[in-house]
Formats: C-alpha cells, structure tokens, sequence
C-alpha cells in the first residue's frame, strides 16, 4: 500500500507538473489484482481490486494502520465498473454488476473479490474512511438511484449525479461517496466550482476513450493548476482544493468525501470571473 502525505497549499504554489502528479495523482488502477493509496488527508483509502484469475481475493491491512484486519475501525464504499463479480462479506456474497455499489460496515472481517468472468473482470473501485460505528452492509444498484440532474448543453455540463453512500440512504460515519455522468457532447463537470475546508475528496475518472484525456482544475481558487488525467486514474483533492475538469470526450466519475459533516450541498461556492 503507498502513502502520500498532507500537502501546505503554500507549496503546491511551486510544484512542478511531476511533483504535482505525483503527490496527488492516482495511477495504474486496475492494473494489477490489489492496489490501495493511503492518504493523510483525512485518512483516506482508495484503490482498486482487479480479480484476473480464478482465486478470490482479500483485502489485507497494511502494516502501517496498526490494525488485525482492514476494517477494524475502518469503513468501506465500493462500486464496481467492470464486469460482474462477487464481494464476500463475512460469508454474505453480494453480486454486483457493472456500476453496483456496496457499503461494508466496521468489523467486517472478511472481504474476498471474484469475477465472475475473468476474460471479462469485475473492476471494484473503493473508497475506506476512519469510522466509529458500525453500520449495516448495504448492496447498492445504480438502477435504484434517482439522479440529480444537473447543469445544461449551453454550459457544456449537462450531467447525472447518482448518489450511493448518503445520510437518508445509506448511512455511513463519515464516507459519502456516488457517481456523475456526463451526458453526450458535455465536457465540463463541477464547474462554476466549488471547496469545502471541512471535506476532502477523491475522484476518478473513466468511460473516456483512451485517446482522450480530462484536464483536472485544482488548486485554491486564485492559485488554480491543472493535471492531465487519463481513463481510470484518480486524484486527491485537499479540503482547500477546488475539484473541476473539462475533457476531450464526456465521461464519468466516481466521488468521495469524508471529513466533519456529510452535507453534500455543504460548499463554499467560487465564481467563475474570481478563479485565477
């Protein structure tokens, strides 16, 4: 598991791209069977379980969170963008095809991956927060979800906002997490943008052809920078970063946040004519 810590917004005045992509840029998901990137903002997890063979696959804990097994005191978003596969949760097998999510509650001892398929694998994204209290295991099914629908083909940000892990939904400690779908011919997503000092976040990117690319904004709002992100990669956003992106192409993200509340509309809006 790699770690990446805390970065001043002071500093990130002077990084360069690599160091930029580097402290903040999540690559190679999906890439090989477990990865996982431990944040220090705000303790986040993310990463990704690519079952490729016929065994199953369980999540360890790392020897850097000083816990017996993964979700001791931990809790667990996962949503899956490939083909169909299976999440074991302590003997209880939840299938999940494309975009089904599941929330796994603190204590769960044992979680196992499979594909159903492996010349089709599942490709299950998570996001894992600090949690206090444990709360059922819930399957969630995109098809359940009544979107937001947001923005317009004037602004070029007509989208679908699905939200998975939210209070009145599914309940969670800290972790909120869901999915926004750009429509046909519409770029930009987040955009007029938007912090929130008390929520970090995390997005990732994909259903963008590979010849294309998203440029993702981020950076405090007079101090903006952008990173150049491709299908399947995912980027941190501190609490003091906006978080906006045109692409190339339209596609679809997946979002989380954890931090002092759990109120999405809970934003600091920034007009586009103040960013920098």
């Amino acid at each position: 598991m790699e770690v990446r810590y805390s970065v001043n917004p002071k500093d990130v005045k002077r990084f360069t791209t690599d160091e930029l992509r580097d402290e903040f840029l999540i690559q190679g998901l999906f890439q090989s069977e477990i990865q996982m990137v431990y944040s220090h903002v705000d303790r986040m997890i993310q990463g990704s379980v690519a079952p490729t063979s016929p065994r199953e696959l369980k999540v360890k804990a790392g020897e850097n969170m000083g816990v017996s097994y993964f979700l001791e005191r931990r809790e667990l978003g996962i949503i899956n963008i490939g083909g169909s596969g299976k999440v074991d949760v302590d003997g209880t097998v939840y299938d999940l095809v494309r975009t089904d999510g599941l929330y796994v509650g603190m204590g769960a001892k044992k979680v196992v991956f499979s594909s159903d398929d492996t010349k089709n694998p599942a490709k299950f994204y998570f996001n894992s927060a600090p949690a206090h209290k444990t709360y059922p295991t819930v399957k969630i099914e995109r098809s359940s979800i009544t979107p937001r629908h947001l923005g317009s083909i004037e602004t070029s940000n007509e989208r679908n906002l699905y939200q998975y892990i939210i209070p009145g939904r599914v309940e969670s400690c800290q972790l909120v997490m869901g999915m926004t779908a750009l429509e046909p011919g519409n770029m930009w997503n987040s955009m007029p943008c938007h912090t929130h000092e008390r929520r970090m976040e995390v997005y990732m990117y994909f259903d963008l052809p590979e010849t294309d690319v998203v440029m993702h904004y981020m950076g405090q709002p007079q101090e903006t920078r952008h990173v150049v992100m491709h299908n399947e990669e995912a980027i941190i956003s501190p609490s003091w970063s906006i978080h906006a992106g045109v692409g190339t192409h339209n596609y679809t993200f997946i979002w989380g946040m954890v931090g002092e509340n759990q109120e999405f509309d809970d934003m600091d809006n920034i007009k586009i004519p103040d960013l920098r």
